[in-house]
């Protein structure tokens, strides 16, 4: 049964979740599983998606290291029509990417694609085109509604980079990112408001200034205004689900990144803002460099669900707050806000 987690849209909405925090579990477990070369009826990976039923339909694997980084989900059931159907629709397929895992067998290569992230460069990598191939050939035959993406973490800016990609091209899949990273300085972690309001403030004087800089010294006589704008029409009509923790300094950004975008407005500066959420310091650099780069935490919309559990502790020396196992379970402390771009 695909339905059994509450009723009305609050039930859905929880138990959307948990399905896609869950299938992502299962990549890592499938990893663990490779890495301690459990067979059989050893493995413990399946019991993540069959209580779902689901099945595992491609494992995905790294060429550098042969790690299994993702895999494709298909739903066993029969779909109800959703034309006919007033109940909630599961998806056909479902594809899912794990984050980082400082494991001796993973960690390398891992963290070399966390770098990535910093510098603007994931797309460059070839985990990223295995994943944006996987994506693009499920999708030339199959309708995007009965496809997720979802991810966590480095998983988690794939899917972003991947579906983000797709969006431009008017194609919109329903995306789940657990704990993305937003590759900036993490201003929300600082504990005044006036100091956080300050640095992003400076933040954003200085990006549009240096965006309206380079502009004007680039000759771009042969470049439409859509060519030239990161949030094309396109890209304004996707709306990600992100889930993120005030308390995780990988991912808190995002709730700082969409809060400012309003605050500038209500204080009449919405127009620089609106320059400057659009673009990085470090992409306008490299493009005024010729170098191609996209900062893909950059994005006009998305539907933040914030975990306010104070999650500070760690556990193994990794932060409970950057950890996927808190997206499956039920909590009471949770804060959604849609923020759309206008």
């Amino acid at each position: 049964m695909w339905w059994f987690s509450g009723s009305g849209k609050e039930g859905n909405t929880e138990h959307r979740r948990s399905v896609a925090a869950s299938l992502v579990q299962g990549v890592y477990v499938a990893e663990f599983d490779r890495q301690q070369k459990r067979e059989g009826y050893d493995v413990l990976a399946p019991i993540w998606w069959e209580f779902f039923h689901f099945k595992c339909i491609q494992a995905l694997e790294d060429k550098t290291d042969s790690s299994i980084f993702g895999a494709i989900f298909e739903y066993k059931h029969a779909i109800p029509n959703r034309l006919n159907s007033t109940q909630d629709i599961p998806p056909r397929y479902v594809i899912a990417l794990r984050g980082t895992i400082i494991k001796p067998k993973t960690g390398l290569q891992d963290c070399y694609l966390d770098a990535k992230i910093i510098l603007h460069e994931l797309k460059c990598s070839s985990r990223y085109e295995i994943a944006l191939h996987v994506v693009e050939d499920l999708l030339s035959v199959t309708d995007p509604k009965d496809v997720w993406l979802t991810g966590h973490s480095l998983g988690a800016a794939m899917t972003l980079q991947a579906e983000k990609d797709m969006a431009k091209r008017g194609c919109y899949v329903e995306t789940y990112l657990f704990n993305p990273p937003y590759a900036s300085a993490p201003i929300e972690m600082l504990h005044s408001r006036k100091l956080k309001n300050g640095a992003r403030i400076t933040h954003s004087v200085v990006t549009a200034g240096l965006s309206y800089a380079l502009k004007r010294t680039k000759n771009n006589t042969n470049t439409t205004h859509e060519e030239c704008d990161p949030f094309s029409t396109t890209l304004r009509s996707w709306i990600p689900y992100l889930f993120v923790n005030p308390h995780d300094t990988i991912c808190c950004e995002y709730i700082g990144y969409f809060e400012h975008r309003e605050k500038m407005e209500r204080w009449g500066a919405g127009g620089i803002e609106k320059i400057a959420t659009k673009n990085s310091v470090v992409n306008l650099l490299k493009n005024a460099l010729g170098k191609d780069g996209d900062a893909l935490h950059l994005i006009p919309s998305g539907f933040v669900t914030m975990n306010m559990k104070n999650m500070i502790v760690k556990e193994k020396g990794l932060s409970l707050a950057h950890g996927l196992c808190q997206w499956w379970e039920q909590y009471s402390c949770w804060q959604s806000k849609l923020y759309q771009y206008n």
